[in-house]
């Protein structure tokens, strides 16, 4: 072997040991070693689909007497997703459907009430001038701005009408924040939140402020008050500071709407239902048997054919399944009964590549040249073919995952998915540790003196 290739060979097995800390230990944390500070943490453990571990599908809609353009409807669930995230709903998927609809994923919830509560509280965002009249959380502006109502309960599914409610003399929307988080007043460990305007509301915010002190700004989700505050003074440069009550979890929560919740348009459930989990374990059961039979049936015809090289395959091919695995856990990808079909497919293209590789080293051999001759000639004739498949493949991937992206079919985008990462895998392996393996195996064999070790 020369030096390139003994690099190569310590690059694969750093990504052995990679690969394998990432699948088995399910959280990478790096940690900077001269001041112990955690600069990066992922929880790389395997996430299942909706169809395999249960949980809640939901589709949302936006009301037919709402003109909406496509850049309405995917802010909308850009919004949403971020929302459900930070509220805590983990591994949540949105696709729009069409024009109007967005079709929403919630593995493995065991409270769909609040779920599907939460969806529907996230509105629109404004801030807007109430005079010296502080009004209480909860309250809800009625048409006559000045009069109100104390808000009714809501039931998950009651749905509350936009154009029901009033046109306030609204400031400003959320549209201007441009960042909000939380913070600790270093003195009185009082709980506030911070923010700061877009350079365009920023002059508009300041004049109003200046005109204003000591009134009060409504801050309203959904026509309904969330927080009241009193403008204390000036803010000239697009910065302020939101107090009250807070404690740490409703600073939270409270910067969390004020950060997703404003919406270009208004939306309302139309559908929901619960996924039982029992169908998703034996799918899992019967997924995991077909490829263990699938995999083993490979690699034995792989060994039995092309003897050592077969051999080598073999062990190329166990890489590419770890190195696979730890790229869906690190991305990371929710694994669907679709998308393991699409890894499971990926497997058999992967093998397509070592035979077509074989297949040209074998007829340099036969051809008279030598072993390490024959291995470089075979893979670079054989690359062209590969290229061309793998690249049909990926267009084909694209084609699907657009699809599944445009109507909301969610199966299609995770078969498509893991399927073209597959592929992207697997083309490293045939490039790069199949040749590297055969270089470290069969260099140092001498073909004339076993020639059954190569299947010719």
């Amino acid at each position: 072997m020369n030096r390139s290739q003994n690099w190569m060979l310590a690059l694969i097995v750093v990504l052995i040991l990679l690969s394998g800390y990432i699948v088995i230990n399910g959280n990478v944390t790096i940690v900077n070693p001269i001041t112990s500070v955690v600069v990066f943490t992922r929880n790389t453990s395997t996430r299942l689909g909706l169809d395999l571990r249960g949980g809640l599908q939901t589709l949302l809609e936006v009301p037919q007497d709402y003109a909406v353009t496509t850049n309405d409807l995917n802010t909308t669930r850009t919004i949403l997703e971020q929302r459900s995230n930070a509220l805590g709903v983990s591994e949540v998927q949105m696709q729009t459907a069409g024009q109007r609809r967005i079709v929403a994923e919630f593995p493995g919830i065991s409270n769909p009430e609040e779920v599907i509560a939460s969806l529907q509280k996230t509105g629109l965002l404004e801030f807007v001038d109430m005079g010296g009249t502080r009004l209480e959380p909860g309250t809800l502006i009625d048409s006559d701005f000045g009069k109100t109502t104390q808000a009714p309960a809501l039931g998950i599914n009651d749905k509350l009408d936009p154009k029901a409610l009033p046109v306030l003399h609204t400031v400003m929307t959320g549209a201007g924040l441009d960042t909000v988080t939380v913070a600790q007043n270093s003195t009185t460990g009082e709980f506030g939140i911070d923010f700061t305007l877009k350079s365009d509301q920023s002059k508009l915010f300041s004049q109003y402020t200046k005109d204003n002190q000591g009134k009060i700004l409504g801050i309203v989700l959904d026509k309904r008050v969330i927080s009241a505050p009193k403008i204390q003074s000036q803010i000239p440069d697009g910065k302020g500071q939101i107090t009250g009550s807070f404690t740490r979890d409703s600073a939270n929560s409270f910067a969390v709407q004020l950060r997703y919740g404003s919406l270009p348009v208004p939306i309302v459930v139309v559908e929901s239902r619960a996924i039982g989990p029992t169908l998703g374990a034996e799918s899992v059961r019967k997924s995991l048997i077909a490829g263990f039979i699938g995999l083993t049936a490979v690699m034995v015809f792989m060994a039995l054919y092309y003897r050592v090289p077969g051999i080598v395959a073999d062990v190329a091919l166990a890489c590419y399944a770890l190195f696979t695995l730890a790229l869906f856990n690190v991305i990371p990808v929710v694994l669907t009964l679709p998308g393991i079909a699409g890894f499971i497919l990926s497997i058999g293209m992967a093998v397509d590549a070592n035979i077509l590789i074989f297949e040209r080293m074998k007829e340099e051999l036969r051809a008279g040249r030598p072993l390490h001759q024959s291995i470089d000639l075979g893979w670079s004739r054989a690359w062209p073919s590969i290229r061309d498949s793998n690249i049909s493949t990926l267009i084909t991937c694209a084609i699907l995952f657009w699809f599944g992206s445009a109507f909301g079919a969610s199966m299609v985008k995770g078969f498509a998915l893991t399927l073209s990462l597959g592929v992207l895998v697997s083309l490293f392996t045939a490039i790069v540790v199949s040749r590297t393996f055969l270089h470290v195996v069969l260099d140092n064999l001498k073909l004339g003196e076993h020639p059954r070790w190569f299947g010719i």
